[in-house]
């Protein structure tokens, strides 16, 4: 009887000493969504809080749609960063997006989900590159999209000029999407006036902000 006591005493004293602490479940990223300007498609996260030194997968795919898709070259990656133009390029679709964490060797997170992503909607359009001359008949003043895709995307683009005195006082000058140049004339000889130009796509009734200032001093 004595030495089944002392046997159990010890079985149980191994039972403390064996056991395992179970490893903390890694977190999943937070605020997962797109960030898009002029159709390029950035897919950005917040990793875990409290992480180091994690790896991170992406997946993709068309809403509706039941099949996830790997991201290539968005597999294992380290930045908090992932550029989806390629997989989300057509305008008339909608995309969810989704990325986990994962640390060596093998704890993974859960799958942390974007929001519902539309090109053609969501996307933020910057305002026309924008490039001056000054001529003893004015200032002639071009534009152009600041990126090829903005221009493919929409037959229709608008332009908005912004022609400022150095009184403050505005003018506004309109241009289509088939004039890359106005003149701006009737202006006071050696007067200074500055310019800003916004892109408007009225199908969407969406406009960019404000470009840049550019100034200029007449001949």
């Amino acid at each position: 009887m004595t030495r089944l006591l002392l046997g159990a005493v010890l079985l149980g004293n191994l039972g403390v000493c064996v056991t395992e602490q179970v490893p903390e479940k890694l977190a999943p990223p937070t605020q997962v969504k797109f960030d898009s300007v002029d159709y390029k498609n950035i897919l950005r996260w917040t990793p875990p809080t409290n992480s180091t030194s994690l790896q991170y997968y992406i997946q993709w795919k068309i809403y509706g749609e039941a099949q996830w898709l790997d991201v290539d070259g968005c597999q294992g990656i380290q930045k908090h960063q992932c550029d989806l133009s390629a997989v989300t390029s057509d305008p008339r679709e909608w995309y969810y997006a989704r990325v986990h964490a994962s640390s060596l060797p093998s704890s993974k997170s859960a799958w942390a989900l974007s929001p519902r992503f539309s090109p053609r909607w969501d996307t933020k359009i910057s305002p026309p590159v924008l490039k001056l001359n000054v001529t003893e008949q004015g200032i002639v003043v071009r534009v152009k999209p600041p990126r090829v895709l903005v221009r493919k995307m929409h037959s229709s683009l608008q332009y908005k000029i912004y022609l400022i005195h150095t009184s403050g006082e505005e003018e506004v000058f309109e241009m289509d999407c088939c004039s890359n140049k106005v003149t701006l004339n009737e202006l006071k000889h050696k007067g200074k006036y500055c310019l800003q130009a916004q892109t408007m796509i009225p199908l969407q009734a969406k406009t960019s902000a404000r470009g840049s200032v550019k100034c200029v001093t007449m001949l």
